[in-house]
């Protein structure tokens, strides 16, 4: 990967990362499916002037209800339901090795031996951090967490498989399948359609600012980038990038929430980044 490319990874990484922590804001005033409705409807303002990508309705609709809809529903709720903003960004990750392990079954993709230890690494470092976070965490809401995940894998893998499209228009058009399934669970789970226009009057700034991050920054710019990056380059190459986010979650949480960092949690964040390094440095110059 060239070293621009690495620079945009490294800012997708830390989009995302931030995003965990503002989810948790945005839940303050909203429920799952309403955030997740407010959310895409936001990314998909984009469909009035970006023309559809070249590919099947059938594909972008599938790519919006892995990448998107089974992603971000299903995180929402498991934050909903107990889980800290630190351990949804360690527990989303798992994403990472399903990418690319749904890449070699399903296009053949190859790792190296280099990135394979490199993403042993990582790992071993999301393992170090996860023994950080506490015991009290619901079996469901980690397991829906666990769930997102692998949707979010599926979804990169779709992304990759399709080629080269304009991904900015990808996800912006995307960005239209998750209202739908979003506004029937909150018609059906929160009250009606008045609940929706109760939360938005009532919903606090910082609520109603992370909804805009997480529909524009987060949503169109991120996966813009991000489905970019694995249209050019192997799963291997890119997903490992990924395994940063915690480390931004980390970082922001502890600014927002006050969360303290122990040693072993740093520790863990240190495995992750070498694991990053060995991954993403070429050995042969």
């Amino acid at each position: 990967m060239s070293p621009r490319h690495m620079v945009f990874a490294i800012l997708v990484a830390s989009i995302w990362g931030i995003a965990f922590v503002l989810s948790k804001v945005g839940l303050r005033s909203f429920t799952p499916p309403q955030l997740t409705l407010l959310r895409f409807t936001c990314a998909a303002i984009g469909v009035l002037w970006l023309p559809r990508p070249a590919i099947s309705w059938r594909l972008l609709i599938l790519i919006g209800l892995t990448l998107f809809t089974g992603q971000f529903l299903l995180q929402f709720f498991g934050i909903a339901m107990g889980m800290p903003a630190g351990l949804t960004a360690v527990v989303a990750q798992a994403q990472a090795p399903l990418t690319v392990l749904l890449a070699v079954c399903v296009l053949g993709d190859r790792p190296s031996r280099q990135q394979i230890s490199g993403m042993v690494v990582a790992l071993v470092g999301l393992v170090a951090i996860s023994l950080t976070l506490g015991h009290g965490v619901p079996l469901a809401a980690f397991l829906i967490m666990l769930a997102s995940a692998l949707s979010w894998s599926v979804g990169n893998v779709l992304v990759k498989r399709i080629g080269k499209v304009d991904m900015l228009h990808l996800m912006v058009w995307a960005s239209l399948v998750p209202p739908l399934p979003a506004f029937i669970l909150t018609i059906t789970l929160d009250g009606g359609y008045a609940s929706i226009l109760s939360a938005i009057t009532s919903a606090s700034w910082e609520s109603l600012a992370a909804v805009v991050y997480l529909g524009f920054f987060a949503t169109i710019l991120g996966y813009a980038v991000w489905g970019s990056l694995l249209a050019r380059y192997s799963a291997a190459a890119v997903a490992p990038f990924a395994l940063l986010v915690p480390c931004v979650g980390a970082i922001t949480s502890h600014l927002v929430f006050g969360e303290v960092f122990e040693p072993l949690r740093l520790t863990g964040m240190t495995m992750m980044l070498i694991g990053l390094l060995i991954t993403i440095v070429p050995l042969n110059r």
